[in-house]
């Protein structure tokens, strides 16, 4: 684990190329995360994670997905999961919570069984923004719903479930995405409502939360920090780990996503700078790869204790 470096990457198709797996060897990134663009059926992926994990020589090295079910379904091309987005689930819990805790559990046992046929060990899920009238349509039927304490309590159950199938989990977008009006893959969401407020309503579904791994939200709160979005921001951040109490991995958003002004060196040296303990970086473009894994320093010690505490939950 020491000589890997803190950042996490995407790669370009369904096999590993020999530029890549020379990349691999020379960075060592934490992980690896999986897009469409990758899985064409179960055993072309296991392959792929298998090949990946021989490079390290560990077979619980990480390998994310976003596999959110709904439209977030990076798992397409294997099998649908089109009308199972968050927000169904949200009413089934607000109208029948026996039917609802019989569906999700079968949906999240399905969905690990299919993540572990594949070979991926962590889900990017689940989604603990809150659905806001008006704002960008990026997260949408992603959300549970608009109550804070829902969406908290479907979040436990999620990171439970995953859990105890061993699989881990990454809670997104802290501390809050849903009052975002544009979206953050293309502009930067600048937010301007109160502290107090957000404490009370977007900031609540991320409390004790037993997730390894959290993702930051690409977007400014003006009344906290006005210059810089969360994931370069060390106010926020300070806020994450001390009002909201997340105390595990802090994982960037994709570093590549148009809401971050800098060059991607300077947008990853102010990742670290403010906090942020992995840098993400999805589109598998080796060039910016290479400035990405240049500048993300070693895995430390905390990286390596809590990433030890993760691969506990492997099977």
């Amino acid at each position: 684990m020491n000589n890997r470096r803190s950042f996490i990457v995407g790669i370009k198709s369904l096999k590993l190329s020999s530029k890549e797996k020379f990349f691999i060897k020379k960075y060592k990134p934490w992980g690896i995360i999986l897009f469409t663009r990758n899985i064409s059926n179960i055993k072309q992926t296991l392959r792929l994670t298998s090949s990946i994990r021989k490079i390290f020589n560990d077979r619980k090295y990480p390998i994310l997905i976003d596999q959110e079910g709904g439209k977030v379904n990076r798992l397409k091309n294997i099998i649908s999961f089109d009308n199972l987005t968050s927000e169904y689930f949200g009413k089934k819990f607000v109208k029948n919570f026996k039917e609802f805790n019989i569906y999700y559990k079968l949906f999240i046992d399905k969905t690990s069984y299919l993540l572990k046929s594949i070979g991926a060990n962590i889900n990017t899920s689940p989604i603990l923004d809150l659905r806001i009238k008006g704002s960008s349509n990026i997260i949408g039927n992603r959300s549970f719903s608009n109550n804070p304490k829902t969406v908290s309590k479907i979040g436990d159950y999620c990171i439970d479930y995953f859990h105890k199938n061993g699989i881990g989990t990454v809670m997104k977008h802290i501390p809050g995405h849903g009052l975002a009006k544009v979206d953050s893959h293309h502009f930067t969401p600048v937010v301007k409502k109160k502290l107090n407020y957000l404490s009370k309503k977007d900031f609540i579904a991320f409390k004790k939360k037993k997730a390894f791994f959290a993702m930051t939200a690409h977007i400014i709160f003006s009344k906290i920090d006005n210059k810089n979005t969360v994931t370069h921001s060390k106010k926020l951040i300070q806020l994450i780990r001390n009002k909201i109490g997340f105390k595990n991995i802090l994982i960037s958003d994709d570093l590549s996503m148009k809401s971050l002004k800098e060059n991607l060196e300077l947008n990853t040296i102010k990742t670290f700078n403010a906090g942020c303990n992995i840098a993400l970086h999805c589109n598998g473009n080796l060039k910016e790869m290479e400035i990405v894994g240049r500048n993300s320093p070693l895995v430390n010690k905390f990286i390596s204790k809590k990433t030890s505490q993760f691969y506990k939950i492997l099977s």
